[in-house]
């Protein structure tokens, strides 16, 4: 069960945080993987058992070419995995630089859109795309508004090409995971946070998360596509005993 052996599998943002963890599982269970990067990361992608493409997704013309160098060369594509992203926040709308904004939404929102575009004539048909949302393109959080947009757009996105592709039985999902701990994560303010408003009461780790990526690249999910999974420890809608004792001094609701 669960086989994605020789399975041509693309990981933009492939060298590093959750993408990097894919691809190593990936890789680990006989997929052949192909990392993007918009450094070169051609060394570490080797040592992780992975072709390597030095590529900046928001860049069409590369996006464009760089998939049908690797339909002609590789063959078809069995899972494209739209992961490259960048988690700049911190200012409130009106303090924050238009440069940001743009920066924001040119990796995150229209590199998903561009993979979209230029994978599907070089996908298998049957094949698994997934895209990497976030818990914030569903929560608001005081100087994350324009990361949140772009991810709550990777959503629209996935369901709309779900739809668009699914006479191909091509199936569009995406994952959406709270804070991870990784080199790009947020820290320990997000620590913080992970402990007092989730359920489990910690940050996710990348073995949390990598599982899911695999269940949606193997055939078993071959009926599932337009959704999001929401991996958050037990966040969302939720007040958890730890948040209730720093509020109110006690574990559970009030009488």
């Amino acid at each position: 069960m669960f086989d994605i052996s020789k399975k041509l599998t693309i990981i933009t943002g492939g060298t590093s945080g959750i993408g990097k963890a894919v691809a190593e599982r990936f890789t680990a269970h006989g997929a052949r993987v192909v990392a993007f990067n918009i450094i070169d990361d051609r060394t570490l992608a080797a040592e992780m058992g992975c072709e390597f493409r030095q590529v900046d997704v928001s860049n069409e013309d590369a996006m464009r070419d760089v998939f049908a160098e690797i339909g002609e060369t590789m063959g078809p594509i069995d899972c494209l995995i739209n992961n490259a992203g960048i988690g700049d926040v911190g200012p409130n709308i009106t303090d924050m630089p238009f440069e940001t904004v743009k920066r924001l939404t040119d990796i995150n929102q229209h590199g998903v859109f561009l993979g979209l575009k230029y994978a599907p004539p070089h996908l298998r048909d049957g094949a698994s795309i997934i895209n990497t949302s976030s818990l914030g393109g569903r929560l608001a959080i005081a100087g994350q508004s324009a990361y949140s947009a772009t991810k709550a757009a990777v959503e629209i996105l996935t369901r709309s090409a779900a739809l668009e592709l699914g006479a191909r039985q091509i199936r569009v999902n995406a994952i959406a995971p709270a804070y991870v701990a990784t080199d790009l994560g947020s820290g320990e303010a997000g620590e913080v946070l992970s402990k007092t408003l989730t359920a489990m009461g910690r940050t996710a780790d990348v073995g949390d998360i990598t599982g899911i990526y695999h269940f949606l690249a193997a055939d078993e999910s071959r009926y599932m596509t337009g959704q999001t999974l929401v991996i958050d420890g037990g966040w969302r809608d939720m007040l958890t005993p730890q948040l209730l004792a720093k509020l109110t001094g006690a574990s559970q609701a009030p009488s």
